[in-house]
């Protein structure tokens, strides 16, 4: 029986459990703090459901481990500065960028980067948090502490945002998921919809850029990439090294989930392209109670999360797929009642694309 050891034990560590266990992989999702000796380390192959973690004596324990995948490449990622290099590096599409050292450097930051500056923080910000969004007359209102700490962007005008998710294999192989549309609202992910066939040329470009990093790197597992749309074609944004929240579709609507891809790539086992035949709708539960009225309607598929529900905290998702685009369309607006007010405008959103 193989073992996996997840460092986090979040919701992304809970579905790679449930992913392991039809295929005889005992998966233990574990807390930062976790005693070493309480944990079946030696014996198992150790991933991350997080890009970065504080010291601990478990922390300490698996830095040591020779079976931590991607253990040097967690930092690398984690960092946006090193991640923006990263790209410059292999000449891959991103919005132009800068260190933001001191508040003397802001008239030049505007003047290369235009009016609308996007600040973050290098590590730690998600879902929105540790990111602002400054013109030349707010500039001011940015903390002290962020200086030296955060990367100023060029704010782009984009037509829509896209993901996409691939595995690569100890040999070196990669496979993907077809582009992924997303639709972020306050800066978390709200809904996603994703089609068996995407752009080709989006598809073609998004695999060379996300082939290079993967390959680079030699990294091994799912990666997932968050690219701009725009009229030159994609930019990149912004990586997961990690199964990630725009790829949880997959657990209904392809032959592979991204999950059960991430555990085949890191303990070698056959990693074949997953089939999508279907388009599929994810929809976030955030800051929202369960409700299973949702399962009223047979094309749901419930993944609740057992967490305390809290405002903007990602709770669960549902998961929607079905041949027909009109069905799963249709499916949505009956569903839009059974959920928040808020919901409205990404149910909608996700019908639009479904309907062309």
């Amino acid at each position: 029986m193989k073992q996996v050891c997840v460092l986090g034990n979040g919701q992304l560590g809970r579905m790679l459990r449930q992913a392991g266990e039809p295929l005889g992989i005992t998966v233990w999702p574990v807390g930062l703090d976790a005693e070493p000796e309480a944990v079946p380390v030696q014996q198992s192959v150790i991933t991350a459901e997080i890009e970065r973690w504080p010291e601990t004596a478990l922390t300490r324990e698996l830095a040591r481990h020779p079976a931590f995948v991607n253990r040097d490449v967690f930092p690398i990622i984690a960092d946006r500065l090193t991640q923006k290099q990263l790209f410059d590096r292999l000449n891959l599409a991103t919005a132009p960028w800068q260190l933001l050292a001191s508040p003397d450097q802001w008239p030049a930051v505007f003047e290369r980067l235009g009016d609308l500056a996007i600040v973050k923080r290098r590590t730690g910000g998600y879902d929105g948090r540790g990111q602002w969004r400054l013109g030349p007359n707010d500039a001011d209102t940015l903390p002290d502490e962020c200086y030296g700490e955060c990367i100023v962007e060029q704010g782009i005008h984009f037509s829509g945002e896209v993901s996409l998710v691939g595995a690569r294999a100890h040999n070196g192989a990669t496979v993907f998921y077809p582009l992924t549309h997303n639709l972020h609202q306050d800066g978390i992910l709200r809904t996603s919809v994703a089609f068996p066939h995407a752009d080709a040329d989006q598809q073609r470009q998004a695999e060379s850029m996300l082939g290079a990093i993967m390959q680079e790197l030699n990294y091994v597992g799912v990666m997932a990439m968050e690219c701009f749309v725009t009229p030159a074609g994609l930019l990149i944004n912004e990586l997961a090294p990690r199964v990630h929240n725009s790829g949880h579709w997959t657990q209904n609507g392809a032959s592979v989930s991204q999950f059960e891809l991430h555990l085949r790539a890191i303990l070698d086992l056959p990693l074949p392209q997953p089939a999508v035949d279907s388009p599929s709708v994810m929809v976030n539960l955030i800051g929202s109670h369960l409700n299973y009225d949702w399962l009223k309607l047979p094309l749901v598929h419930l993944h609740w999360y057992d967490k305390e529900v809290r405002p903007g905290r990602k709770v669960g998702h549902l998961n929607l797929s079905a041949s027909d685009p009109r069905r799963l369309s249709d499916t949505l607006k009956v569903l839009t009642p059974f959920l928040p007010p808020e919901y409205a405008s990404g149910l909608a959103w996700a019908q639009a694309h479904l309907n062309g």
